[in-house]
């Protein structure tokens, strides 16, 4: 059966919003109806089943437009089926769990949300803001390390529990 998805995001150089765009294909291909927005741009989310929020993560904090998403929105969520990434490692820890922030964890725990799964991301030299951010955009960081394959295998898992929970 086909569910009505919402994959709502927050992004500071444009990788963040790619991933969901990639999540929201591979639900489509499973024959769900999928809205992929800037958490910006979502009004409300009591028309959909269920969310997918992600955020890009740096220096162990999620974009506050994204915190701020799931403060607004959290009772709703609360009664739908939500699930969280984030993205944004890159070098050598890029493969690594990242933990998230204390204010994400409380409100996941709210929302009965899973823990963030995390994605590598992307630091492009030509998309960089910040002192920061082009500062490692130089060097050898400068790298695309997301791993599609695990993102398209994560929505399709998530494609799995919609229709199991869709019979219910």
């Amino acid at each position: 059966m086909s569910r009505k998805v919402l994959v709502a995001y927050a992004t500071k150089m444009g990788a963040t919003a790619s991933i969901a765009g990639a999540i929201g294909e591979e639900l489509r291909r499973a024959g769900h109806q999928v809205d992929v927005l800037d958490v910006a741009d979502v009004k409300a989310v009591s028309e959909y089943d269920a969310v997918i929020v992600g955020s890009a993560i740096y220096l162990r904090r999620w974009r506050p437009e994204a915190v701020t998403f799931l403060r607004k929105h959290a009772d709703q969520l609360s009664t739908r089926q939500v699930w969280l990434f984030h993205s944004g490692p890159v070098g050598p820890d890029k493969d690594e769990a990242q933990t998230m922030p204390r204010k994400v964890a409380r409100l996941a725990d709210r929302i009965g949300a899973e823990p963030a799964v995390t994605f590598a991301g992307r630091l492009d030299p030509d998309s960089a803001k910040g002192f920061l951010a082009r500062r490692l955009a130089t060097g050898d960081l400068a790298v695309d390390s997301r791993d599609w394959k695990k993102i398209t295998d994560w929505a399709h898992q998530i494609s799995t529990e919609l229709a199991v929970n869709s019979d219910k």
